[in-house]
């Protein structure tokens, strides 16, 4: 668990260090908890509840449409927080599901905790606001690129962000990512030189 605790520091310390006590309180907050391959943690249609903190695993939220097209959002491993933010921002049903791509172990806190310790702590508040404002900042990336490269554009994109993401991910779910056929993201795996 101290393992965890050190994870989870490090993580903080990268969006907005605590003092050791402001810390120790958020902490306190999260319990760990485990699930399976290709668990839901949030389903479609319900309130996001929880907070997660990855410490083991691989995740995806994704949307699916009336004609069970995926559209794979983003990835969450090791070290990332996760869960499915604006339906537990705004308590409102999520359109998104939650879903874990490999066994996965997580320091899980109740949201509603969370938020009443951030509106009674400015530096929990800070870190939550930047940590949101980090995220915010991904999406609009992610639009630009949705909206403005070539599938290959997208692809180089995607390693530069994240050139480990091919050892970690099924090419099948990164495929879906940037919105490419599997054989031609297999094309670009073989071919595409960083």
């Amino acid at each position: 668990m101290l393992e965890a605790k050190l994870l989870l520091q490090k993580t903080i310390n990268n969006i907005h260090p605590l003092s050791e006590k402001d810390f120790e309180q958020f902490y306190a907050l999260l319990k760990p908890f485990s699930a399976k391959r290709k668990e839901i943690l949030t389903h479609a249609g319900t309130e996001e509840k929880h907070l997660y903190f990855v410490i083991k695993g691989l995740q995806r939220m994704y949307y699916l449409d009336e004609q069970n097209r995926e559209a794979t959002l983003f990835f969450t491993y090791t070290g990332n927080f996760g869960g499915v933010l604006d339906s537990m921002m705004n308590h409102k049903p999520s359109k998104f599901y939650y879903e874990t791509l490999s066994p996965s172990t997580f320091l899980r806190a109740s949201f509603q905790q969370v938020e009443i310790l951030a509106q009674n702590n400015p530096e929990i508040g800070l870190l939550l606001q930047k940590g949101l404002i980090g995220a915010f900042s991904g999406v609009l990336e992610r639009l630009v690129e949705i909206q403005c490269f070539s599938s290959e554009e997208k692809f180089k994109q995607l390693l530069q962000r994240s050139p480990h993401i091919l050892q970690i991910v099924p090419h099948k779910y990164l495929a879906n990512y940037i919105g490419i056929d599997v054989s031609n993201f297999s094309k670009f795996v073989n071919s595409v030189k960083i």
